[in-house]
């Protein structure tokens, strides 16, 4: 996302929680680096977050040297991380009760697309904050749906991911299954691709399946987390979620073997 930014002709600073990945991608893309995210935040009007999930945010937010300790005022924060629903909340009341403007803005898709621009973005806030993100968001996204009411855009993002997760998971099992019926993998790749398995999944992962790279574009330990969340919007919801309780835990699996920093596509080799 900051590479696409960036070729784009915005002007980026950097900061990342480990210190040598922001160090290779300013070099990469010619881009300084900060040395907090308050540093970061003196010098910045706009401020994306892209991090592992809420306590990431929390920590970035109100850590030693955290973006809240830094003046806020006049400033946006756009985060697209994917929340824990419940944790939004603070987050929009703790950037707002620093004179800053909070948009939650979850992406539906990862690497290439991030690259390409192609991303969907869900966005909630207040509709200042939003449209003056939208130039933004714009370079990053070749679809935005902007939903308004805090945590909304966080809820719909784990709804989008019981498919992602369901889709993945339904592949690697019929993948293994037709392999193991005595068709070639790419053969079985094909069909499904042909076939019921059509899908922008599919499509995403086929290359990675046939070659088991499995270097991650997005872990499994990120949709394990997903699906737990959803699981907490359900049980608020006092609504049974099946298919996202069955699918977290075959993902839980990747842990058992320690592959959870794998992509999640590897779930295909623990099913096979």
């Amino acid at each position: 996302m900051a590479g696409r930014l960036a070729s784009q002709g915005v002007d980026l600073i950097l900061w990342n929680r480990s210190p040598e990945k922001a160090a290779a991608l300013g070099l990469e893309l010619g881009q300084p680096v900060a040395e907090s995210p308050s540093a970061l935040a003196e010098k910045s009007e706009v401020i994306f977050l892209n991090l592992f999930d809420s306590a990431a945010v929390r920590a970035v937010l109100q850590g030693k040297g955290g973006l809240l300790a830094g003046d806020m005022r006049g400033k946006l924060v756009i985060d697209t991380t994917t929340n824990h629903f419940k944790d939004v909340a603070d987050f929009h009341k703790w950037v707002s009760s620093r004179g800053g403007s909070y948009l939650e803005a979850p992406v539906l898709g990862s690497v290439v697309p991030a690259s390409q621009g192609k991303l969907t973005v869900l966005a909630s806030g207040e509709k200042e904050a939003y449209e003056k993100a939208q130039p933004y968001l714009e370079k990053l996204a070749a679809s935005i749906f902007y939903l308004g009411e805090p945590a909304l855009a966080t809820r719909m993002k784990l709804v989008n991911n019981l498919i992602l997760g369901s889709f993945m998971a339904a592949i690697s099992e019929a993948l293994a299954l037709g392999e193991a019926a005595g068709v070639e993998k790419a053969t079985v790749l094909d069909i499904l691709a042909a076939g019921a398995g059509a899908s922008g999944v599919l499509n995403a992962k086929k290359d990675k399946l046939l070659r088991e790279d499995f270097s991650p574009q997005f872990q499994s330990a990120l949709i394990y987390k997903d699906l737990h969340c959803l699981q907490d919007l359900a049980f608020q919801l006092k609504r049974p979620v099946f298919l996202a309780s069955a699918v977290k835990e075959m993902y839980g699996l990747t842990y058992a073997r320690g592959e959870e920093t794998l992509d999640f596509s590897a779930l295909y080799r623990i099913l096979k």
